[in-house]
């Protein structure tokens, strides 16, 4: 269940833009009031929260068996164990796995063959295989899921996917060695955490140009964008700390000390937390976003690296690299149960579709997504 009632953040709240919350049968619903009228803050709010109420799949790498659990995050059961190379996931890291926002498509890095393994969420089935760059260790799909981005950490580049043909369209130098990989909710910014030289690049995923780099912490790996496109949430390993970046300007407004090793990172969907996994102490900080603190710890499985929540909030799944289970958070209780999937479990990134919504009025558009998507 989510919280009773969780406020909108009282900060980022634009002169023309003004948010409220309601809850119905245990959900949060959040509307926009924007100048083209109440009529379109009432329908986006209907279809948030009708999409959020589908309960989706979370899609798990299992090392012991080579291949992709598949898991009903409304009974926590595996319902499905897809074969898919994705090569040693390491100590440290996990696998990069990512699935576009209509549950439709999950794309799995194999940092040993160079590829990204294409999924039909629709029958568990494996489409084809992409090559990309050396060593792929982040995955990221555009709103309207028609590009797939591929940080190369082996080689410095980011490959770009047309998603419609599952071609590499384009290759973009970035910094070095990049890992963690985000898009805006609106499609036109990415952001690159760059391992090896303590920084993010900004593109512009129209032109594919790196458009800004910002210094953040020592070793940035995982990141997390809000659902306004306000604020990106990014781990530093190293560092022991959250960088957290103003992407109307691109500096660094704060940097939260955390536990040891912050490894994946994710942000409530009602954009109230961010959770934060620890790979050396075996532990998630729940940061709050209006405070940009530590207001909680809870303790989880052995390396826990990758992190995602469920669209509606209520859950918070964290995939334990040295363990055999992941551990469910319930997010309003911070309760954890322990969902065994074997050994060796990996997943990083956004495993679980994203909360989806009529978004974006204030641009004249209806939609963050538009046309035909696989």
């Amino acid at each position: 269940m989510l919280k009773p009632f969780e406020p909108c953040p009282a900060r980022r709240q634009p002169r023309d833009e003004r948010c409220s919350t309601t809850v119905e049968s245990g959900q949060i619903r959040r509307r926009k009031r924007l100048g083209l009228g109440p009529a379109l803050g009432v329908l986006g709010t209907l279809l948030y929260s009708s999409l959020a109420s589908a309960q989706p799949f979370a899609y798990i790498t299992v090392g012991a068996d080579n291949g992709l659990s598949v898991l009903d995050t409304a009974t926590d059961m595996s319902v499905a164990s897809i074969p898919v190379g994705f090569g040693q996931p390491g100590e440290s890291f996990g696998v990069p796995v990512a699935v576009n926002s209509h549950g439709s498509r999950v794309y799995v890095g194999d940092g040993t063959a160079g590829v990204v393994s294409v999924i039909d969420a629709g029958t568990n089935t494996l489409i084809t295989t992409v090559a990309v760059g050396t060593v792929p260790q982040g995955v990221a799909v555009t709103p309207d899921g028609r590009r797939v981005y591929v940080s190369n950490s082996g080689d410095d580049t980011l490959s770009v996917i047309e998603a419609a043909t599952n071609m590499v369209i384009a290759t973009v130098a970035v910094g070095q060695s990049p890992a963690g990989v985000v898009v805006s909710p609106d499609g036109g910014r990415l952001y690159v955490a760059n391992i090896g030289d303590d920084s993010v690049s900004v593109l512009d995923t129209g032109s594919n140009a790196v458009v800004d780099t910002v210094a953040v912490g020592d070793t940035p790996f995982a990141m997390a964008v809000d659902l306004d496109g306000s604020r990106v949430y990014v781990g530093n390993l190293v560092g022991d700390s959250v960088s957290v970046i103003d992407t109307s300007n691109n500096t660094v407004l704060a940097t939260v000390p955390v536990a040891n090793f912050p490894a994946g990172v994710a942000v409530s969907p009602h954009g109230a937390f961010v959770y934060v996994t620890h790979r050396f102490d075996d532990s998630v900080s729940v940061i709050s976003t209006s405070t940009n603190s530590v207001v909680d710890t809870i303790a989880v499985g052995d390396g826990p690296v990758g992190i995602s929540f469920t669209p509606d909030g209520g859950k918070v799944y964290v995939v334990n690299i040295l363990d055999t289970i992941v551990s469910v958070i319930d997010a309003a209780t911070h309760s954890v149960a322990s969902v065994t999937v074997g050994a060796d479990p990996g997943a990083f990134g956004l495993f679980i579709a994203p909360p989806v919504f009529v978004d974006g009025f204030e641009n004249g558009s209806t939609s963050r997504w538009s046309g035909a998507v696989p």
